[in-house]
């Protein structure tokens, strides 16, 4: 009778327990809404029969789920393979380019995302959904469903906002949050959606339309979330290791009566006769309180004004320098020709007025001066070298690219006439034309002008209608070409590139000015300040002259990220 009891105790615990395992590995999408699970599965191309009982979708969902999201690599092509190890920091080698199961096998090692942890954070989309979204996609988004957008705008505000009222907002729409429809784009235009997918080296859905647009968006923004979250704690990281590098340099640079005195104000004993040596090692073995773990630290207040300080004057620098690219960039426009003002706005999908006159154009182009070029175009090629438009044509099969005398404009006219043609058929060969692209392109902007000659150089400023400019150096053409170039393919805005290069970028004046600040207690602080302050005017200037060089998105992404 005991031995039944006992194995009937032991069957009930065990059943108790494995309930309890299913009830807490209850995957995220089985407390979803069936339109949110036909949603994902339209999203991912998993076709479902309509209409469909719920059980089924769930199980289908279930049945692509660690293909589609926990590795979602295994189906990328080359180019978001490319993109994704870069953002990575990886080095990866320009003859792996363009070899799929190469780049695979490297990203394989890169990533950590498991099917547990993809369900995990899919049970609360809102903890991450917005890392990916820029500062004005997040403030557009609290205008548009009239939320108040914090003052001072920062980011770690703007998130916390967009977070808190986010299901408030699905809510008062009637939409579904867990995993959202159209509704949660709605502030977004196209090219904003064709410039997310770009950054990333994936393909726009073709023929495009606005649904696949947000589709291909949504079913990318997990990636891009890890993306972003990685690159933060990347320079956080690196921000850690300098201010460790930073205490060192500074107590080097300190004399003894200094440390002893740090020392003492922080509660530190320094037997009495040490040596310089001793008292290097005391203080690096209590760095921590030179670094802000103690708030009775001189020198911890010190390196915290410091950095604000950095921080301010990095702030004042980018805002002028945004102020005088805008009036450098609406000054500049006014002389450029009727079909150069045309081609910026069909290169960002702006409708071109019919027959508008010369003030229209430039007003419309004003308007869209914070505007990036979008998407691939006719006018990716503007600023190919003869040599890339060569091997352009050649990969197309068109015998131009061979043809004797053929100069670099005639090359040109025949690849924009090339993508358009494959553009307009759409399908697999417009997919061929975007992905040779992807992995040509960046090697292609590279070496913008450095090639060129000076009768190419003049005819490419000739095609904005500038003056001539004869007597001009080559570096001078140069120069010139780059400064519209970028105008033309960036407006204001700052150029494409990976987040972690913008980071690294800004990251790196931070961690300057900090070493200028730590600098200033000592004799050379007169010299280092003035040089801190001649290097923002540098920057300030050379942000006029170069707009589409600009770089100010990473400093204020580190200031209030970090």
């Amino acid at each position: 009778m005991r031995f039944s009891f006992t194995s009937a105790l032991v069957l009930a615990l065990a059943a108790d327990v494995t309930v309890a395992s299913n009830w807490f590995t209850k995957a995220a999408y089985n407390k979803w809404h069936e339109t949110e699970l036909e949603r994902w599965l339209s999203d991912h191309n998993v076709p479902y029969p309509t209409p469909a009982d719920r059980k089924d979708l769930e199980n289908l969902v279930k049945d692509n789920w660690q293909s589609k999201v926990a590795t979602p690599y295994s189906e990328w092509e080359a180019p978001q393979l490319y993109t994704y190890l870069k953002s990575k920091g990886s080095d990866v080698s320009k003859s792996a380019e363009n070899n799929k199961d190469s780049l695979l096998d490297q990203v394989k090692n890169y990533w950590s995302e498991t099917e547990d942890s993809a369900s995990d954070a899919y049970s609360n989309v809102k903890d991450w959904l917005f890392d990916s979204w820029t500062d004005s996609q997040l403030k557009a988004f609290l205008d548009k469903h009239g939320i108040p957008a914090p003052q001072p705008r920062k980011r770690d505000q703007l998130l916390a906002a967009v977070r808190e009222n986010y299901q408030t907002i699905a809510n008062k729409l009637g939409e579904t949050a867990s995993y959202p429809g159209n509704w949660l784009y709605e502030s977004w235009s196209e090219s904003d959606l064709k410039e997310f997918l770009d950054e990333r080296g994936i393909p726009a859905p073709q023929p495009s339309t606005r649904d696949k647009l947000i589709a291909s968006v949504r079913r990318n923004s997990r990636v891009a979330s890890l993306n972003a979250q990685s690159v933060a704690a990347s320079a956080s990281a690196s921000v850690a290791a300098a201010k460790e590098s930073l205490s060192d340099a500074v107590f080097d640079a300190w004399s003894d009566s200094q440390i002893k005195e740090w020392a003492d104000k922080n509660g530190i004993k320094v037997p009495q006769g040490s040596k310089r040596n001793e008292l290097l090692a005391i203080a690096r073995k209590h760095r921590a309180s030179f670094l802000g773990d103690n708030v009775a630290s001189s020198a911890s207040s010190y390196y915290g004004a410091a950095t604000s300080k950095a921080g301010n004057q990095y702030a004042q620098a980018t805002d002028s320098a945004s102020l005088k690219a805008d009036d450098a960039f609406d000054t500049t426009v006014s002389s450029w020709s009727d079909s150069r003002l045309k081609a910026y706005l069909d290169a960002r999908g702006v409708p071109v007025p019919q027959g508008g006159k010369k003030d229209e154009l430039v007003a419309k182009v004003r308007l869209n001066k914070h505007k990036a070029a979008s998407g691939w175009s006719a006018w990716t090629f503007d600023t190919w070298t003869t040599e890339n438009l060569k091997k352009w044509l050649s990969s197309q099969g068109n015998k131009g690219a061979d043809k004797a005398g053929a100069t670099r404009d005639d090359l040109l006219k025949q690849a924009q006439d090339s993508y358009a043609s494959a553009s307009k058929s759409g399908g697999s060969g417009y997919a061929s034309v975007t992905s040779y692209l992807a992995s040509a392109t960046d090697a292609a902007k590279d070496s913008t002008f450095d090639t060129w000659s000076d009768s190419e150089l003049k005819s490419y400023l000739d095609s904005y209608g500038l003056p001539s400019y004869q007597g001009s150096s080559t570096n001078e053409l140069r120069a010139a070409a780059r400064r519209y170039s970028n105008y033309f393919r960036y407006g204001t805005t700052s150029p494409t590139g990976t987040l972690y290069a913008k980071l690294q970028n800004g990251a790196q004046w931070v961690m300057d000015q900090l070493k200028i600040g730590a600098a200033s207690g000592r004799k050379e602080a007169g010299y280092q300040a003035q040089k801190g302050a001649d290097a923002v005017k540098e920057g300030a200037t050379y942000a006029t002259n170069r707009a589409g060089e600009q770089k100010q998105k990473a400093g204020d992404y580190i200031k209030e990220e970090l």
